[in-house]
């Protein structure tokens, strides 16, 4: 199954990134400025993508305090019939928490051109470097 996937070592523990996965206000630091998310299981987030034209919007499917969280990913009147994925998953490690960043879904979201849509994530994922900007804010934080 095609994904996107982006990691980094963050020098912190576990529970003081979740803090910065776990609130609306620390998302909206990292993932989007205009991030509305109510971050429970089920609940419904939406927010205006990078490149100020498309909306994503979907549920959080998982939540697990210093573990994870799973969203379901729509691009909003981009021809998608079924969402994607994305999930933030941590993980304790010698440096501190790995953090590891997993689009996947794109073969369900009914397009025929679902291959270049991952690749099209691919660029995004290398030009939006969200999981450095998530380990910017936790050392600005932590210091």
């Amino acid at each position: 199954m095609p994904q996107v996937i982006r990691s980094i070592e963050i020098r912190a523990t576990p529970s003081k990134v979740w803090r910065h996965v776990a609130t609306q206000e620390s998302l909206r630091r990292w993932i989007s400025p205009n991030l509305e998310i109510d971050l429970r299981v089920g609940g419904h987030y939406r927010f205006l993508g990078p490149d100020q034209q498309t909306w994503v919007a979907g549920t959080v499917l998982e939540l697990v305090p210093e573990g994870w969280l799973i969203l379901s990913w729509l691009e909003e009147s981009q021809g998608w019939t079924h969402p994607t994925r994305l999930v933030v998953a941590l993980e304790a490690s010698g440096a501190g928490t790995k953090v590891t960043v997993i689009h996947d879904g794109f073969a369900g979201i009914g397009r025929q051109d679902w291959p270049d849509v991952v690749l099209d994530y691919q660029r995004g994922a290398d030009a939006h470097k969200l999981p450095e900007k998530l380990a910017a804010l936790v050392d600005a934080d932590e210091s």
